[in-house]
């Protein structure tokens, strides 16, 4: 019998998207991005733009895959997040998405409601109703959560996938940042924990070439940054959490998808042995594809060449017409609701604040306040939110006037409001929560803005535990053992983004949606606050 002709090289294309938040619609504004041969702007984005892109990017390309790292969910426009992020899943999954890695915001409405949009169906796991347009399949594509582990150690999702192209076995890990449980609410992701990236990586790495990969690719959402924040091809000045991952991966790992920091990059690194690993980033919104040729050669068992490049999703690109009617349809469903005036606003929401604090965010811990200090909904006296919960910024129209759009736009989330009662001495404690342990200390994760009438001065020389330097309430001192009756939505309540003090307080009352008591506290009409309320000095310097 002839022997076996050797297994030819196999060329094959990965397609790849990161943060796409929902963002179903079409962007108005322009994004600008580095190519090669200078600066462009252009407006990009949309996932029937998106949807028109890959599939001409996978025209003559008989082995493709279309891969993502995170965050394709969370966070979304009204058009999405108003039903749950269904359309966003339904759009992913008409254009063609194979795998995709979880990443934080996929946890933000719970496990529960998150394993409800891999499988489907209509069971509600959340505050809003699911399936309010028309049924839900669920994805079409898989989710991978190799470092979400229960407590026996089994992973919420599989952690891995293998795709065979023409003899050649491609093995995609699916993992997010070991941090995602100080990101969405611990009582969402209850039972479950983070596990490191790299050491997970190695180990799934370990199993997939084992059982007989040619080539393993990572999807992590995790990322780096890079100025300009947008390139086509280039990787200027790459820095970020990515890259102590990235030291301690074991080279067999010569292809990294990544997310979160919604860059664009295309960045060719050393692994630990001398050869070339590549490092990509498809920035956010469906604006970019990461287009990624990868040759595998399957005799050798080994990746003989691998490029990439971002290409940006302009509008030239046409519309694929099965998912413009996706996005036709949730569009319209919520143009009457995002249109309706909630209230209105007088002066500028853009307005220099005079502190850290910015009047958009004090704009919410006023509602939050105004919501919950009467005598049955919890007699409050200070209200926070976090910086990170502050979406995004809008000013009100000529008159004043603001839309339920802009609403939901800024606090997405479907979170509720806890009144608890803590100590002044608890307080601080709290407020030292927002600082690195380094020297001179960093915000951590998100700055706390608080109500009117609520300010603090904090010190990021000083020792840890020594930083906040000055709390008053109404121009008093706040009281070590004094009990004080505090709002916050329930992320921060259970000790998201890292503010575990929170979830240690005794929650005393319940104080409805945060969305509608921003809505009720401008139906009247407010002006916009003033800033101030939180302050960075040097004890022994100038301010």
């Amino acid at each position: 019998m002839e022997p076996l002709a050797p297994a030819a090289p196999v060329a094959v294309q990965i397609l790849a998207l990161n943060d796409f938040h929902g963002t179903i619609e079409a962007p108005t504004g322009a994004v600008a991005y580095a190519t090669p041969s200078g600066m462009e702007q252009a407006p990009l984005g949309g996932a029937a733009r998106l949807a028109a892109t890959l599939a001409r990017l996978r025209e003559g390309q008989s082995h493709t895959v279309t891969v993502a790292a995170g965050d394709l969910i969370g966070a979304s426009p009204l058009a999405s997040a108003y039903f749950l992020d269904e359309p966003a899943i339904a759009a992913l999954s008409a254009m063609g998405l194979d795998i995709a890695a979880v990443g934080n915001h996929e946890f933000d409405r719970g496990t529960a409601e998150l394993r409800r949009v891999q499988e489907g169906g209509c069971e509600a796991h959340t505050a809003r109703q699911p399936c309010a347009l028309e049924p839900f399949a669920g994805a079409g594509f898989d989710y991978l959560a190799g470092n979400v582990l229960d407590e026996e150690g089994r992973s919420f999702f599989p952690g891995t996938a293998v795709h065979d192209f023409g003899g050649a076995r491609i093995g995609f890990i699916g993992l997010t940042l070991k941090e995602t449980a100080e990101l969405v609410s611990p009582a969402g992701t209850a039972g479950y924990r983070f596990a490191d990236e790299a050491g997970t990586a190695n180990a799934l790495a370990a199993e997939l070439r084992a059982a007989g990969a040619d080539a393993v690719v990572l999807l992590i959402h995790q990322g780096g940054s890079v100025e300009p924040y947008f390139n086509l091809a280039a990787c200027p000045g790459l820095s970020g959490d990515i890259l102590p991952i990235l030291d301690r991966l074991d080279p067999a790992i010569g292809l990294v998808v990544s997310g979160h920091t919604h860059a664009a990059y295309v960045c060719e690194l050393d692994a630990a042995d001398g050869s070339k690993r590549l490092l990509t980033s498809a920035g956010r919104y469906g604006s970019f594809v990461t287009r990624i040729a990868m040759t595998v050669d399957p005799q050798r068992d080994r990746v003989v060449s691998l490029k990439a490049e971002n290409v940006p999703v302009r509008a030239e690109a046409g519309e694929d017409p099965a998912v413009a009617a996706i996005v036709e349809r949730y569009v319209g469903a919520t143009a009457p609701i995002a249109a309706r005036v909630a209230g209105r606003i007088e002066g500028s929401l853009e307005a220099p604040g005079g502190g850290l604090d910015t009047p958009v965010g004090n704009l919410i811990a006023d509602a939050q306040l105004a919501a919950t200090r009467g005598p049955q909904a919890g007699r409050a006296e200070i209200s926070f939110i976090n910086s990170g919960g502050v979406r995004t910024r809008f000013q009100p129209g000529a008159d004043g006037s603001v839309t339920y759009g802009q609403l939901f736009a800024l606090q997405p989330f479907g979170n509720t409001l806890v009144v608890l009662e803590m100590t002044g001495r608890e307080i601080g404690q709290l407020l030292e929560q927002q600082f690195t342990g380094s020297q001179p200390a960093e915000i951590r994760q998100s700055l706390l803005i608080p109500s009117e009438g609520f300010s603090f001065a904090f010190d990021r020389t000083r020792a840890p535990g020594e930083r906040i330097v000055a709390m008053t309430l109404h121009g008093q001192a706040i009281e070590p053992e004094r009990r004080y009756r505090v709002t916050v939505n329930n992320f921060l309540a259970s000790g998201g983004d890292g503010f575990t003090v929170f979830a240690e307080a005794r929650p005393v009352a319940e104080g409805g949606a945060d969305i509608d008591a921003l809505e009720a506290y401008i139906a009247g009409g407010v002006t916009a606050p003033a800033g101030g309320r939180v302050s960075e000095v040097t004890i022994d310097g100038a301010d």
